[in-house]
């Protein structure tokens, strides 16, 4: 059964995985809002366990927004968890009140049992660097995007790697859309680096998530149809959840010939997860489907790489 909640909106989500239990992260918001567009500046972290990724116990919300004056004082947003040294490290994205709600920042919150969680410092840990990325002001787009951050080890031993939704300084408005990188030694500090990927026609790249698949890497985001150039516009149906093949956890990735998973699938932010028999599955949150916000985590989907 998929993870619907009576009276709260799910959508975007992370799994942090134990080896016995699967621990699912969701932003989720009240549909007493009425209104689904206002959910994004009430939403909250919630948190729910399985054995099996289809049934589900929810779990009080990990993570609510800020007190106010910190930097995520309006709402927390999309993250990853990952586990170093016996402590869970949960880096998620958060709004402010300064600026308005319009910057997106990254900062963290760390955990012993994955169910208590406690924020790290009072600032964010990763900001957009100008060097490369997009600043709120630089262009005609709504906001300044630096969000969603899909953490994993560096598979030399080096440290920690961090992929961002993020846009290019350059470029049409339309088309700057890459996958931000960020690296650190130990998770608490962060180098910003160049993009990971090349602007290829998408507003943004959400969610962004890389997993290795036997001799080959795959690369997933989101986007929709609202925020793609004309020519991807034009040329088929662009929501959804894009998986991609690289040869290697950092690229290259074959993101311009990239096209949705599934066209006629409402999951958006999808999520490549193993299974305990080993193979992958995908999960996504129920978008739009006849015109109307589903806001549900769906059941997994394996897939065949």
């Amino acid at each position: 059964m998929a993870l619907r909640l009576r009276d709260r909106w799910v959508w975007d989500f992370w799994i942090a995985d134990t080896g016995t239990d699967y621990h699912l992260f969701f932003l989720n918001a009240p549909r007493a809002l009425v209104d689904p567009t206002r959910r994004h500046r009430n939403a909250s972290i919630g948190h729910a366990v399985s054995d099996d990724l289809v049934s589900w116990t929810v779990l009080p919300d990990a993570l609510a927004r800020g007190e106010p004056g910190r930097w995520d004082d309006i709402a927390t947003w999309t993250g990853s968890v990952i586990e170093a040294d016996g402590t869970w490290f949960m880096l998620y994205t958060g709004l402010s009140s300064d600026g308005n709600g319009l910057v997106q920042r990254i900062g963290l919150a760390t955990s012993q049992d994955l169910t208590h969680w406690e924020r790290f410092g009072q600032r964010p840990l990763i900001e957009a660097d100008p060097t490369w990325y997009e600043k709120l002001g630089d262009s005609t787009w709504h906001d300044q995007a630096w969000r969603d951050p899909w953490v994993f080890a560096d598979p030399d031993g080096d440290g920690y790697h961090a992929l961002i939704c993020a846009r290019n300084r350059d470029g049409p408005v339309d088309a700057r859309g890459v996958i931000g990188h960020a690296v650190s030694p130990d998770l608490l500090t962060w180098e910003v680096r160049p993009p990971l990927v090349s602007p290829s026609g998408f507003g943004h790249m959400e969610v962004p998530q890389v997993v290795r698949a036997g001799d080959t890497a795959l690369l997933v985001f989101s986007t929709d149809d609202t925020t793609v150039t004309v020519a991807r516009r034009s040329g088929q149906p662009a929501t959804g959840t894009y998986i991609c093949r690289g040869p290697g956890l950092f690229g290259p990735f074959a993101v311009p010939e990239t096209v949705p998973f599934h066209r006629r699938s409402p999951l958006y932010a999808g999520k490549l997860v193993r299974q305990r028999d080993g193979r992958l599955a995908l999960i996504g949150f129920v978008n739009v489907v006849d015109g109307k916000f589903v806001g549900e985590i769906s059941d997994p989907m394996p897939i065949d790489v």
